[in-house]
């Protein structure tokens, strides 16, 4: 099985509102809450892993807000070293050429989605 480092290709992010694309290949939903005004039918959600998104008191504390985003990485980081969802990703990107992890939140930088790409590819935080 890849191991992080070796799957620095396979893992891309990208919203859920965009249009699914081909080179998408196997989509994955990385955000505990399914978004707003996107039906289950057409999402093109291959699976949604509600569980390793952040915890339910770290998505509140950080409610999106920017001044908030280094602390909600360090600690997000923290709970994504003990989470088995993180397993599961690398099953797939075993078993994918491409794992698209899809998120919901406006801000294309600074979101969790992000944050678990860079811990996924070993990236330090920041």
């Amino acid at each position: 099985m890849r191991r992080m480092g070796d799957i620095q290709g396979t893992f891309r992010v990208k919203r859920i509102y965009e249009q699914p694309a081909i080179d998408d290949g196997f989509r994955v939903l990385v955000d505990r809450l399914w978004p707003r005004g996107v039906p289950k039918e057409s999402a093109a959600v291959d699976l949604w892993l509600k569980d390793v998104a952040p915890s339910k008191e770290l998505r509140k504390e950080f409610n999106h807000r920017p001044e908030r985003f280094a602390d909600f990485s360090a600690r997000y980081r923290l709970e994504l070293d003990s989470n088995p969802a993180v397993e599961t990703l690398l099953v797939l990107a075993a078993r994918h050429s491409r794992v698209t992890l899809l998120y919901a939140a406006r801000n294309t930088e600074e979101n969790d989605a992000r944050v678990l790409l860079d811990y996924l590819l070993g990236r330090p935080p920041g």
